[in-house]
């Protein structure tokens, strides 16, 4: 064939079979269209170069540009000879081969000597490529049933060769290193890990996983941490595989302060959910003499009908451990069962179970820890009258463990310390939209809604409990919208009236002691969070909005309002926003730039414009760089709960220096304490073959059983090294 022209023969049962196909057409090709010709009548091999001819009765010659593609393999060369005899390729490089083995490795060399196969042979100043990551140099390369890859007097790294600078950040040197493509592991022999050239460490045989695998039983990356209680520890998981669908990690914890903890994390996947359980044994100088720790599970399922069940549990001995041992900041722990199903029109929702108390002061025996609840709502749309009829049935059930039928002055809340109660709920709401001249939108409400309750060891309350109440409302709006250039704005004023029957009965209340007020149920027909108190009488819920949108890329947004009633029923406490007949006006704004600036504030305040409760949002959001300040202002309502004010700032900042370099700072301080409550602040450095965290923390927070604490930690990630991808490409510099 001419120079520079080229000759495809393929399919054919491998490289020897392509031999004896030639061997049996003339030795000079006459084109491109024979070649494709006798290429489709053949085996599963594909061969394409410049010049393809037979040197002799059984030698093949393919020169220039060489590609062969047999069996996932796909191979590049300069020049290959083939003797169908021996069954033997030599190749001369710079040569090319990539398989499919073990997620995808690479093979480059100077020259090889393979197999018509290409599984076995040796390879001449070859170099590996593990998952486009790891690269491993070697003086030969030997391949032995295509399976394993044999380096001899190998150097192991993932980090970017530079001319100016040969020396990688990391490098494993290694007598010899064996990667097994079907197990997909790596196996180091006389191994030094080397960092910036200074040898740290020798280890006489180390398996590693293939950068790629996700599973694979050996120790994972050790972690490092040091805290003022604890010391200077280190932890050192160990992950088990159990088959497809199971593992098991044991991650001792060992620290200078005497501290010897083992943890566990069983997890396990279903066809239809899954099962995580988690949890440490501790003996260590904070609690001396004592065994520390804690169990967590969590477990999800689907049921039969469109139902999935959630199984949660929530166990540690002491209450200061979680924060001792960096578990969760969470102060209360639940434990229980959750089983609902969620459909357009209908939800069905159950949920039993026992909450701990972490909390310094609050009494476990004294509060509803054990509850339960079962919530079932139904949406119908009936065609005779229109409209949308919502049903809805509760059943809610509260125990305390204490049988005090009276207030103790342990806590003095005002609540029997032992007091049971047993609540059913039915709620029936129907509403229509009516499209009046003028766009106006007008709402018509009309509900009705019952309760039973049941309460034991409650001196101030009779053991049953019936209440009934009415609703009837109405609700107008009138959008206004204008439009010009790339701006939109509009203005909606809502009034509502509403009225909601008192029978005067007084019930115990344990879900609606936590009221908020703000835009999100300025238009509700009750404040309280829950079915245990409702708000009634005459009202009104009165406010207007702008909204402003501009293509450019400014937004804006506010809205005003308050609620007006006819007479003062005293529900709310004489704290808060909502008590007397007028409520505190509630201002909410919110402003965005093009520029990435955010800003929003939330404002309770009276007649007098003293205020209540104020929240301040300031965000900055930039490609490179994010900062988010806060600030919150809230007077004391005991009524409420709140029994000292809040006066809090928070600040949290995110900055990218470069492609590799980030870090990160946050910090909240406390004005009522005069001290910060945490700070933290975070350092990073990522590029392609290295990945490092430090992280210092500070918790001022200081009770009887948790004491102010210094976290410290960090973790060094070798990427390619049984581990996940890593960043940006350094580039190097002349």
């Amino acid at each position: 064939m001419a120079a520079g022209g080229a000759a495809r023969i393929g399919k054919v049962a491998s490289v020897a079979a392509l031999g004896v196909a030639l061997a049996l057409t003339p030795v000079t090709l006459p084109g491109r269209a024979r070649a494709e010709t006798v290429a489709a009548t053949l085996g599963a091999a594909t061969l394409l170069a410049d010049r393809i001819h037979m040197a002799s009765a059984s030698v093949l010659i393919a020169d220039g540009s060489v590609e062969v593609f047999y069996n996932g393999a796909r191979l590049l060369a300069s020049r290959i000879a083939y003797d169908s005899a021996s069954g033997v390729l030599l190749i001369e490089g710079p040569l090319w081969l990539t398989t499919s083995e073990g997620g995808g490795m690479v093979l480059l060399a100077d020259s090889a000597e393979l197999s018509g196969d290409m599984r076995e042979g040796i390879l001449r100043g070859a170099r590996m490529v593990l998952e486009g990551e790891l690269q491993l140099a070697a003086n030969t390369v030997n391949r032995t049933e295509g399976r394993y890859t044999t380096l001899e007097d190998v150097v192991a790294s993932s980090c970017q060769i530079c001319v100016v600078n040969p020396t990688p950040l990391w490098e494993i040197r290694a007598r010899r290193v064996t990667h097994d493509s079907v197990e997909r592991e790596i196996t180091y022999e006389g191994a030094q890990f080397r960092a910036m050239g200074v040898p740290l460490a020798y280890i006489p045989r180390l398996t590693t996983p293939d950068p790629g695998v996700v599973r694979k039983t050996g120790l994972l990356r050790p972690k490092l941490r040091t805290t003022s209680a604890l010391g200077t520890g280190i932890k050192l998981p160990y992950f088990w595989t159990i088959g497809d669908s199971r593992d098991l990690t044991l991650t001792p914890y060992l620290s200078t302060s005497r501290t010897a903890t083992l943890g566990a994390r069983y997890r396990q996947a279903f066809d239809f959910g899954s099962l995580e359980i988690s949890g440490a044994v501790t003996r260590d100088d904070i609690l001396t003499d004592e065994t520390r720790g804690y169990v967590f599970g969590d477990a999800s399922f689907d049921l039969p009908q469109d139902f999935t069940l959630e199984l949660t549990l929530r166990a540690v001995s002491d209450p200061a451990y979680t924060l001792d041992y960096d578990i969760t900041d969470d102060d209360r722990l639940w434990s229980g069962a959750l089983v609902q199903r969620v459909r357009p029109e209908q939800m069905i929702w159950a949920r039993i179970g026992n909450t701990e108390s972490l909390r310094e002061g609050e009494s476990n025996s004294t509060q509803p820890m054990q509850a339960g609840d079962l919530s079932w709502t139904q949406v119908l749309r009936p065609s005779l009258i229109g409209g949308e009829l919502v049903l809805e049935a509760d059943l809610g059930a509260y125990r305390r463990s204490s049988h005090l039928t009276v207030d103790g002055v342990d806590d003095a809340d005002l609540v029997s310390d032992g007091r049971d109660a047993l609540r059913a709920s039915f709620d029936a709401n129907w509403q229509r939209t009516w499209v009046l001249p003028g766009g106006i939108e007008a709402t018509g409400l009309l509900g009705a809604s019952a309760d039973v309750f049941y309460v034991a060891e409650d001196a101030a309350y009779a053991s049953r409990i019936n209440r009934f109440a009415p609703t009837a409302a109405v609700e107008l709006r009138w959008p206004w919208v204008r439009s010009h250039g790339s701006v939109s704005e509009v203005i909606e004023p809502v009034a509502q009236l509403l009225w909601t029957g008192n029978d005067g009965q007084s019930a115990p209340n344990e879900d609606s002691e936590l009221i908020e007020f703000d835009e999100g149920n300025l238009f509700a027909l009750s404040r309280y969070a829950g079915k245990d108190a409702r708000e009634t009488g005459l009202r009104a819920n009165l406010g207007i909005s702008w909204t402003r949108e501009d293509t450019n890329g400014w937004s804006a947004s506010a809205l005003a309002g308050r609620v007006l009633r006819w007479d003062d029923l005293a529900q709310f406490g004489t704290d808060s926003a909502l008590s007397g007949s007028r409520s505190d006006w509630l201002l909410s704004t919110w402003v965005k730039t093009p520029g990435g600036v955010e800003i929003r504030n939330r404002a309770l305040f009276d007649d007098a414009f003293d205020f209540s409760h104020d929240e301040l949002l300031l965000a900055l959001t930039r490609e490179k760089m994010s900062l988010t300040a806060g600030y919150l202002w809230m007077q004391a309502s005991p009524d409420e709960g709140l029994d000292d004010p809040t006066r809090q700032l928070l600040l949290d900042a995110s900055w990218n220096w470069s492609t590799n370099w980030a870090g990160s700072l946050g910090t909240r301080y406390d004005f009522v304490a005069e001290r910060a409550a945490s700070a933290e602040i975070g350092l990073s450095y990522t590029n392609e073959c290295v990945k490092v965290d430090l992280s210092l923390s500070r918790s001022f927070a200081s009770s009887t059983s948790v004491t102010p604490q210094t976290d410290f930690g960090l973790d060094v990630e070798l990427v390619g090294f049984g581990s996940s991808s890593g960043g940006q490409r350094r580039s190097c510099m002349r």
